[in-house]
């Protein structure tokens, strides 16, 4: 079992060497190897994804991402910046399908910004689309029209990408409470259109499953008015990476959320949802349980190990449980730690 490690930037290396931690605490024969992405990939090689990291990647089963990107880098030209590297692995390794949970648990339910009544046991699901879409449709760029710049990005969607992440979907709603909610804004856009038309042709193979549809606009309200009516939600690869960000404040802090990109044969990149937060980078004081229950993701869905999952899962419910928080979920009344004694406490759970 190889796992490909892309520490990245900021606090990437910090929490990344926590989620490491906990993989090898489980006793498991893993082969670890780390490569460069992002702006130390850019400052060590001037490529964002080099050549060397492609090629570790694409032989690894798996492959474990801190965080890429910070303002250091935001001057250089476009194709060189870190958010590059990101899609590029994304698209080199065919990782189609992003599975983003937005979970509260219990001990957090004061840290959410809504009501504990509203947001209490939450557990959605949103599954999106990661390789198509506005971000890497063609034509694209900033041309001059009648004296003026006039920039242009593409929206688009073929038949069988809609197919694929449509099935990925229903198959994940009927494993948990066999309800989809498909997002896309057909009222103005025709792409958006046939992914309605695609997701209730798919819906004939699922007759358990509950499909229904929202505008983008509606459901991003709908997250903040009653999120619990959601269990599983589709969409496009722009709808799925605001309103996944939205989904992740309803649980306090996006430091607490992990998210899985899959390829058709479930090889992974597994990453915290967050970014890379220069800001407290190398302070020792960044959330590493996003990272850690990425991991546990990975041991899921890419090396098919229900049980060391639901071990790491369930040591990070128990830190909660014992009032450990890093400054991010922290309030009166519980033990504020950093980084790595959150990295240890884990441990001492899984132990």
């Amino acid at each position: 079992m190889k796992i490909c490690v892309l520490p990245g930037d900021g606090i990437g290396p910090e929490i990344t060497a926590e989620a490491v931690r906990v993989l090898k605490a489980l006793g498991l024969k893993f082969e670890m190897e780390e490569a460069l992405l992002g702006g130390g990939a850019v400052d060590a090689t001037g490529n964002p994804y080099p050549e060397a990291t492609q090629k570790l990647a694409r032989e690894a089963d798996a492959v474990l991402l801190g965080a890429v990107g910070g303002p250091k880098w935001d001057a250089l030209p476009r194709e060189q910046r870190p958010e590059r590297g990101l899609l590029g692995i994304r698209k080199d390794l065919n990782l189609f399908a992003n599975l983003r949970p937005a979970i509260l648990y219990p001990e957090l339910a004061n840290a959410s910004t809504l009501k504990p009544e509203v947001v209490a046991g939450l557990d959605i699901l949103i599954i999106r689309e990661l390789t198509g879409d506005i971000y890497f449709g063609q034509p694209r760029g900033v041309r001059e029209e009648n004296g003026e710049r006039v920039g242009f990005n593409t929206m688009v969607y073929s038949e069988s990408e809609i197919r694929r992440i449509g099935h990925v979907a229903f198959q994940a709603a009927q494993k948990r409470n066999k309800r989809l909610c498909s997002v896309d804004k057909m009222n103005v856009l025709e792409c958006t259109q046939l992914w309605r038309d695609v997701m209730i042709e798919i819906a004939h193979d699922y007759p358990d499953v509950e499909l229904s549809h929202m505008l983008v606009d509606n459901a991003a309200m709908q997250l903040v008015k009653a999120p619990k009516q959601f269990d599983v939600m589709v969409t496009g690869n722009m709808f799925g990476d605001i309103l996944s960000d939205e989904a992740s404040m309803l649980t306090g802090s996006i430091g607490m959320l992990p998210s899985a990109s899959l390829d058709d044969k479930n090889k992974g990149l597994y990453e915290p949802s967050h970014g890379s937060a220069p800001d407290i980078a190398g302070k020792g004081i960044a959330n590493p349980l996003a990272t850690i229950l990425s991991a546990a993701m990975m041991l899921r869905y890419t090396f098919g190990l229900e049980a060391e999952a639901l071990r790491v899962e369930s040591a990070v419910k128990k830190v909660l449980a014992q009032g450990y928080r890093t400054g991010d979920i922290y309030e009166r009344g519980t033990s504020k730690v950093g980084t790595k004694e959150m990295g240890d406490v884990v441990l001492a759970a899984l132990a």
